[in-house]
């Protein structure tokens, strides 16, 4: 699918970069991609999260640093009560200029030309990084700058995951771009009902097959992976945080058949679902 450009210079005004907490409702569906580095750390929120072709759901401590003109978005669950809140960094390479010319910021060079596909960090030893990223939005002057450079300082020494391929393009043309950006929203806001695959090409004026194709195309998913997913993932929240049975809550995520949906949890969670809700 084709990003939306997001211009930040005009945001960032006259500051050099852009640190910002972001409390809301909700985290819509906004496929889009800049040029500067953003580091993203969730702090409360669950629903999906994809970065180039890499799609997964993500949870609260969810830490991520997207590259360059890497499209990228998070799009929360729609069952998630209360506020979502999420701290965003967003700085541009040419700040960082005079520093990745000097052998002590090698490391800092490798992590921004690792973060190209993305980088997920996993684990518990992130708990540092996390707490010099939500102080960062109240840095002012200098030590705003020399706060950016001990988190990257920290990131480089912390286990990461690359997320997009190393072969991943955006599609380009943008009728590919609405035509995608409406599905998913479509998808994303009806998770909850009976979807049909026939009705949803009938929505871009393309028969079944050829939708299939595109959608497999610009996604690199099929269209019930994608479906699931977003299901399975607004199940695990209900299974965590409420008391519904777990027949309630398959229905109530879409599926049709409970059988069906403990095999596709299984298969995505490595647990069942009654072991899944006993494991929180």
């Amino acid at each position: 699918m084709k990003a939306r450009y997001e211009d930040l210079k005009a945001l960032k005004g006259s500051h050099s970069f852009r640190a910002f907490r972001r409390v809301s409702r909700q985290f819509e569906f906004n496929w889009h991609y800049h040029p500067e580095f953003e580091i993203t750390w969730v702090e409360k929120g669950h629903g999906n999260r994809l970065v180039g072709d890499h799609f997964v759901q993500f949870k609260p401590d969810d830490l991520v640093i997207i590259g360059k003109n890497l499209p990228h978005t998070w799009a929360s669950d729609q069952m998630v009560k209360g506020k979502l809140s999420a701290t965003v960094i967003q700085f541009d390479e040419d700040i960082l200029k005079s520093f990745l010319d000097l052998a002590e910021f090698e490391s800092v060079k490798k992590l921004l030309w690792r973060a190209r596909l993305g980088l997920f960090f996993p684990g518990k030893n992130i708990q540092p990084a996390i707490q010099l990223i939500k102080e960062l939005p109240d840095k002012k002057g200098v030590e705003k700058i020399s706060w950016l450079l001990k988190i990257l300082d920290l990131l480089t020494r912390l286990k990461s995951v690359s997320l997009a391929s190393a072969y991943f393009e955006p599609a380009r043309g943008d009728l590919n771009k609405s035509r995608i950006i409406r599905v998913c929203q479509y998808i994303q806001e009806n998770s909850t009902e009976k979807i049909s695959i026939t009705d949803t090409a009938a929505m871009i004026h393309l028969s079944k097959s050829a939708f299939c194709k595109f959608f497999k195309r610009t996604t690199g998913h099929t269209f019930s992976y994608y479906v699931n997913e977003i299901r399975i993932g607004q199940a695990a929240v209900l299974l965590a945080e409420s008391d519904k049975t777990i027949a309630d809550i398959c229905y109530s995520c879409g599926f049709e058949s409970l059988t069906y949906f403990n095999r596709v949890f299984l298969k995505k969670k490595g647990l069942s679902p009654r072991e899944f809700r006993k494991k929180f």
